[in-house]
């Protein structure tokens, strides 16, 4: 099989940031049929949900200290690669619901979307969804330390992440009004 480049790229502009402003957690295996903008593009066009039923998105406001990092693993030796994704949030104060949540979350593999602060959505674990492996439930020692829950959330996927085009609203997901109300 031949496995041709076809395409080069330019120096872009020094116009993006880094930093995520909402992360949203959709049930595994809730997306449906997956339509993309073109055959061989990555860029997801619409979810069909399962059975008629649109996929639910739980928004998770973020503020700094949160990020999506990807590391790519190839073995010439072995023919394989892959995306290793790790979604790494920090979520402040502490809450009885929000634990019970969180309790939830860890042992759950939900599909991640993350909203980055230059308007792009991707979707994290789009096969295989995600796990959480690892994260605190911390209080601080001193007074300006964190009080809240940091979350590490992992997939492993053949291809990066998704972009949805149109942001998470546009490819179809319904965005839960449903909200942790203690905060």
């Amino acid at each position: 099989m031949s496995c041709l480049i076809n395409k080069g790229r330019l120096e872009p502009c020094k116009d993006s940031v880094g930093g995520l402003t909402a992360v949203y957690l959709v049930d595994y295996g809730t997306l449906g049929a997956v339509e993309y903008s073109e055959p061989t593009s990555s860029e997801i066009n619409a979810v069909a949900g399962v059975d008629g039923v649109v996929p639910v998105a739980y928004k998770y406001l973020l503020k700094g200290n949160s990020s999506l990092e990807q590391t790519i693993t190839s073995s010439r030796e072995n023919g394989t690669t892959f995306y290793d994704q790790i979604v790494n949030l920090t979520l402040k104060k502490l809450s009885v619901q929000s634990n019970d949540e969180l309790a939830l979350i860890a042992v759950a593999r939900p599909h991640v979307i993350v909203e980055d602060n230059n308007g792009n959505a991707m979707l994290v674990g789009l096969e295989w969804g995600a796990d959480v492996n690892g994260g605190t439930v911390v209080t601080g020692a001193a007074m300006g330390d964190l009080s809240g829950y940091t979350l590490t959330l992992q997939g492993m996927e053949k291809k990066p992440a998704n972009f949805l085009s149109g942001g998470i609203a546009g490819v179809g997901f319904e965005i839960s009004a449903s909200v942790i109300d203690d905060i």
